[in-house]
């Protein structure tokens, strides 16, 4: 009689290893929103922890330095501008001092957050966007488009902005008869999917303005839903079925006819929040409520969701913040990290992969997307689509100054009543902002009179620079690079010998 050892799949992640960080480097004494709406309450970029926190007389979030531990004083300044409570919160992908915030007060605002953190409460937002007739729950920036941000209110009415002019290009009244759950874009940005309370998911192109993809009934359940775009162009849903059980699903957009795989958990009531990593294509998924953080890596094989494991805790999560790639610490194999909202407490949850090597670990870290956009938001609305701009995390990452990144600066003036009820559109670099009543760009017209100026378009810096301390740069520059092929170079040969090694033990040589 033989037996046939179980074949085990083959996955880099299947060891991810989901630890707390200690109690000094947490941070304490945060009054954490109690606002009834399902967001994560949280963000977070390469330099700031942004959380939404209760406030009496309006809204406000908190942001302070990634760096930053401890307890947080009383008097620690806010964002607080907002007439009514903060439902969400989303740092720019293309600029981490730039975040947008959306309230129950049916506005959006653009706050400038200034490199070392806030000194003195800040009440001015250098954008405010006034277009929704009800309180903004969602915002979503564009990928790869400069200054193009999307937000959707409980008017069931999504409406895309060109941040650095104010102006509202795309309005999208008509496409959900219901409350809007969540909006994802996809990777190029050209397509957004959304869930809606009818239970049906959508595919629409918001330049276009048209629905191109339905499927009716995502989730039998009628608790909210959750949908978000992956890398290869499919779309990853979580909601209720039936019988209350929360699930997990995997849609191809080719053929939206039934999913190709469902995986049920449990029958917890928190809206299940996915965080997705187009780099490993993991999906955490983060229940508000829940004790619990699971993930999941998502294949071309069947069953295509794949559950890799969980991170449990004593203390239920209000919320969850998802650091962006680019911060991550690759010297210690941390894949992605989570700042977990407490009650009064923010503790950050590394997720790590294992390995005996000191050396940068290629295969866990392909190129992940930088904060320099691929287009302009002027190239964008003219119809142009361009993937992320990629950038190596080997030997740690660093934010190059960008071009664009004085585009908004400063407060735009507003345009008077008298020139007519649209903002006006200025060059690439400038900033105008709408009026009370904002119109789509293709209704602009060269009839209107110029608009003053408010910022000017910046030059490229590196022409300023004195030629000898280019030179010097250069040079620094070469040595790096070829030092990293190197270590690279080591790195996949120490992984081929270990590999070797492995099927030895294991007797398979």
């Amino acid at each position: 009689m033989s037996f046939r050892r179980g074949v085990v799949r083959q996955s880099k992640f299947r060891h991810v290893f989901a630890q707390a960080w200690k109690a000094e480097h947490c941070i304490d004494d945060v009054r954490v929103s109690r606002v009834t709406w399902d967001s994560p309450l949280c963000a977070v970029s390469p330099k700031f922890i942004a959380v939404i926190i209760e406030a009496g007389g309006g809204g406000a979030f908190l942001v302070i330095p990634i760096s930053k531990s401890g307890r947080i004083d009383q008097s620690c300044p806010t964002v607080c501008g907002h007439a009514a409570p903060v439902l969400d919160i989303q740092w720019s992908p293309h600029d981490d001092s730039i975040i947008a915030s959306a309230s129950e007060d049916c506005t959006v605002k653009v706050w400038q957050i200034p490199d070392g953190g806030l000194t003195s409460p800040m009440t001015e937002a250098i954008v405010t966007l006034e277009g929704h007739s009800k309180r903004v729950g969602i915002l979503a920036w564009h990928p790869t488009a400069f200054n193009i941000l999307l937000t959707a209110g409980c008017d069931n009415v999504i409406c895309v902005w060109n941040v650095g002019t104010g102006e509202l290009v795309y309005q999208l009244s008509d496409a959900h008869p219901d409350l809007i759950y969540s909006v994802s874009w996809n990777k190029d940005g050209s397509a957004v999917c959304t869930v809606c309370k009818d239970k049906a998911l959508r595919v629409i192109d918001p330049r276009r303005g048209t629905v191109l993809k339905v499927r009716e009934k995502v989730h039998d359940g009628t608790r909210p839903m959750r949908a978000v775009f992956l890398a290869d162009g499919k779309i990853l849903t979580t909601g209720f079925s039936r019988m209350s059980e929360r699930q997990l699903a995997l849609w191809d957009t080719k053929d939206l006819s039934e999913p190709m795989a469902v995986q049920e958990m449990d029958t917890s009531n928190g809206v299940l929040l996915p965080f997705y990593d187009p780099d490993t294509n993991m999906v955490y998924l983060c229940g508000k409520g829940d004790c619990t953080i699971r993930y999941f890596e998502v294949t071309d094989e069947s069953p295509y969701v794949h559950f890799l494991s969980l991170y449990s805790s004593k203390e239920p999560q209000r919320g969850a913040g998802f650091l962006s790639k680019r911060a991550v610490d690759v010297n210690k194999c941390e894949i992605a990290r989570f700042y977990k909202l407490h009650e009064r407490k923010v503790e950050p949850i590394s997720m790590t992969v294992p390995r005996k090597s000191d050396l940068f670990q290629g295969d866990l870290y392909p190129d992940t997307a930088s904060s320099e956009p691929a287009l302009l938001a002027d190239e964008w609305i003219a119809g142009q689509d361009a993937p992320p701009l990629l950038v190596s995390l080997s030997g740690g990452y660093t934010a190059p100054p960008s071009k664009h990144r004085d585009t908004l600066r400063s407060k735009p003036k507003l345009v008077s009543q008298d020139s007519g009820t649209g903002a006006t559109p200025t060059s690439a670099g400038n900033v105008a902002a709408p009026t009370s009543t904002p119109t789509s760009a293709a209704k602009e017209t060269e009839e209107e009179g110029p608009q003053p100026r408010v910022a000017t378009r910046e030059t490229d810096g590196n022409t300023e620079r004195p030629k000898r301390e280019d030179d010097v740069l250069n040079e620094l520059l070469a040595e790096m690079k070829a030092l990293r092929a190197v270590v690279l170079a080591q790195s996949q040969r120490i992984e081929l010998l270990e590999r070797q090694l492995a099927r030895i033990e294991d007797g398979d040589v």
